[in-house]
């Protein structure tokens, strides 16, 4: 036994930590956005081959190979902007620095949040105020929270109905809510490219589709024009809500609210 330990030079402790410290670092700068969700889906493939391979299912391990393969191809162009956001972060050189996105979260919302959210779209409505928000769930949006303005406040109609104030700097984006926090406003959302979505919609409600589509966030629109309530789930939108209408919706479809630590590590849930 000592003489292993003998065997092990300084240089090859200094090479693991120096590895384990990037992949750390990596696993920090990544979390929040959707190249998690990717990366799960990754390691079930490999997960998967290992198990065919054991087994002898040799036709199954070599379709897995050939996706593995697909993969690999295929992966620089889905990260290529979480692999640019780090390239750029080295060239910087603060890529060992503590990023503070990444010490506690919190994720669903409670019922009050979700009631301040439903006061403010009504209160849009009545008054023909366009608003768009974004209620995060699971799916990372950190790459569109990077596009706005962070705020880090209390989920209030108040607040709501300040951003979204005519002609003020953030009312044209979107509002990012995680947990019962606005986390960001004026932030850009990807346009729908859906043919079959009616020519009457504007960019408001293409904003609130496209982002259902890749994400499981909930995206509560107000038509600026008509002044009609909107949600957006999972690449459809519900039109034409009454308030009451969007708070059981919303509320169906909340997670309960939770604290947790990255990588999995949950803490205590909240009662609401």
């Amino acid at each position: 036994m000592l003489s292993v330990f003998q065997n092990i030079r300084l240089l090859d402790i200094i090479d693991i930590l120096l590895v384990a410290a990037v992949v750390y670092k990596t696993m920090q700068f990544i979390k929040g956005t959707r190249a998690v969700s990717l990366i799960k889906g990754v390691a079930i493939i490999f997960a998967a081959s290992i198990f065919s391979k054991f087994l002898g299912f040799k036709t199954v391990n070599w379709l897995i190979q050939q996706l593995v393969t697909l993969f690999l191809v295929a992966l620089p162009i889905v990260f290529y902007p979480e692999l640019r956001k780090t390239l750029e972060r080295l060239g910087r050189g603060n890529f060992f620095q503590k990023d503070e996105r990444f010490n506690l979260f919190e994720r669903g919302q409670s019922q009050k949040a979700v009631g301040e959210i439903v006061k403010a779209a009504e209160k849009f409505s009545e008054q023909g105020i366009g608003a768009l928000m974004v209620l995060k769930q699971d799916s990372g949006l950190m790459e569109y929270v990077e596009t706005g303005t962070l705020i880090d406040a209390i989920v209030n109609a108040a607040m709501l109905e300040t951003i979204f104030f005519p002609n003020s700097a953030l009312h044209d984006g979107a509002v990012i809510i995680e947990g019962d926090r606005i986390i960001a406003a004026g932030c850009l959302l990807p346009l729908s490219d859906n043919l079959d979505l009616s020519r009457e919609l504007g960019t408001r409600h293409r904003a609130a589709v496209g982002l259902s589509e890749i994400s499981d966030a909930l995206i509560v629109v107000v038509s600026e024009e008509t002044g009609s309530i909107s949600l957006a789930e999972d690449g459809k939108l519900q039109r034409y809500l009454t308030p009451k209408q969007l708070q059981e919706r919303l509320l169906s479809n909340r997670k309960p609210i939770e604290r947790f630590w990255p990588f999995g590590r949950e803490g205590k849930k909240h009662e609401d």
